[in-house]
């Protein structure tokens, strides 16, 4: 069966006016299907980078990243689009909710831009909310919650299409450590249910409740153990 995700040698190059800056030199990996792992490191490493190219955000300056088989290189910017439309759920440190729209609106966007049909919409964002534990907040906009609830509301977001993988760039970073443990305890029960979960995180308890744990400096994997 075809790991979710596969990157091979990846190196990631950006150019500035001194030169090249060098922020992935050469990174593999292989993520597996209901399998949760944290990507930790000092700011700088690559983790975000590493992120955004198996997000489909953008692309390698040189190896291979592959989404469920499809090497990101070959395809067309559409294609990229789609793919990251239909198969991956981001979360993000900030949240990036729409403050114009209420929590089941923030909610049902991707299904809206997949064209699901009006009652599955509505059916689908109530098993989200109530799946991350803010159903009753459903008519609020996103000041009206607490910086918990507005994560917990990203996290339904990010699953509401039943993305194949989950990326998470510093899930806890703006929490409070109860709201945290909320917060991965969920992406832990995401991973559980079959999905591949890649999260980025200072979190050393984050780091802990993962199936691996990928320690990464200059672009580079340093080392990585199991837990």
């Amino acid at each position: 069966m075809t790991a979710p995700v596969l990157a091979r040698d990846v190196r990631k190059a950006y150019a500035t006016s001194s030169g090249d800056a060098i922020a992935l030199a050469g990174v593999s990996l292989e993520l597996q299907r209901g399998e949760m792992v944290a990507l930790v490191g000092p700011s700088g490493c690559g983790k975000t980078t590493l992120l955004n190219l198996i997000g489909c955000v953008d692309l390698p300056t040189a190896g291979e990243v592959v989404i469920e088989g499809r090497r990101t290189t070959d395809l067309s910017d559409d294609e990229l689009t789609l793919l990251r439309r239909d198969r991956i759920g981001t979360i993000f440190q900030f949240f990036n909710l729409l403050p114009a729209l209420t929590v089941e609106q923030n909610v049902a966007l991707p299904l809206i831009l997949q064209s699901v049909a009006k009652d599955e919409v509505a059916a689908r964002v109530h098993e989200a909310l109530g799946l991350v534990g803010v159903a009753e907040r459903a008519r609020a906009f996103p000041a009206e919650l607490s910086g918990g609830q507005q994560q917990r509301v990203a996290i339904a977001r990010a699953i509401v299409h039943r993305p194949a993988i989950v990326l998470a760039d510093e899930p806890t970073g703006n929490l409070d450590s109860k709201n945290g443990v909320i917060v991965l305890d969920l992406l832990r029960a995401i991973a559980s249910s079959g999905q591949t979960v890649l999260m980025a995180t200072h979190n050393e308890s984050a780091a802990a409740i993962s199936d691996r744990t990928l320690h990464m400096q200059d672009g580079q994997w340093v080392y990585s153990y199991a837990g």
